[in-house]
């Protein structure tokens, strides 16, 4: 990570970058598993949410000045109906939960320690503002799924090492279009779920 800056920032001091990273999640999530065929106007849309958020979290990392790599994060709370569901449907108390909107980076720079920096800040930013719970969720695909690479790795294991834990029960469906198909269909995702220790 020696030639690569981290920077932190909430709500509104996103909106300078926030172009640069609608095309980034754009361009990971193309990839399996996510196999995204993305839509900049919606991109905008969503990332506006957080930018409004004062309690939302950026962490981004660049590589001169190319944005390389980026972690959000907010307040459960503030999140949309599809992802608040199933937390309110079980036992956790909503206003003490931080939600991880994504995690993307372009893969020459994976390896690097970035994604172990971009659960640590978001883990901090969420303790220090009170949070006892962070969770994110993650697509849930076939096995045999016709477009997984045969070299695809899940991060389970990262993930895992790291605290999470996946909660199978703890699940929502969201649609998007997928790069092979001709309009948008539902996917399952699944919640991962850590409890912080002040």
């Amino acid at each position: 990570m020696n030639d690569i800056t981290l920077t932190t920032c909430q709500g509104q001091s996103i909106a300078p970058y926030l172009e640069d990273l609608a095309r980034l999640r754009i361009r990971v999530f193309r990839d399996f598993p996510y196999l995204y065929d993305g839509d900049f106007t919606y991109e905008a849309e969503y990332l506006s949410r957080y930018a409004e958020c004062p309690q939302s979290l950026f962490v981004l990392a660049f590589d001169g000045e190319a944005l390389v790599g980026a972690a959000t994060a907010m307040p459960l709370s503030a999140e949309m109906d599809e992802f608040r569901a199933p937390f309110i449907e079980s036992d956790y108390p909503l206003d003490s939960i931080f939600y991880y909107g994504e995690s993307v980076l372009l893969a020459d720079y994976r390896g690097m320690g970035i994604g172990k920096a971009f659960m640590e800040a978001r883990e901090d930013h969420a303790l220090r503002q009170g949070f006892t719970t962070v969770a994110f969720c993650a697509v849930e695909r076939e096995a045999n799924h016709p477009l997984r690479p045969a070299d695809y790795r899940p991060l389970h294991e990262f993930w895992q090492g790291r605290g999470y834990q996946r909660i199978p029960s703890l699940a929502t469906t969201f649609a998007w279009k997928d790069i092979d198909a001709a309009e948008e269909t539902h996917k399952t995702l699944v919640f991962w779920v850590k409890e912080l220790a002040a």
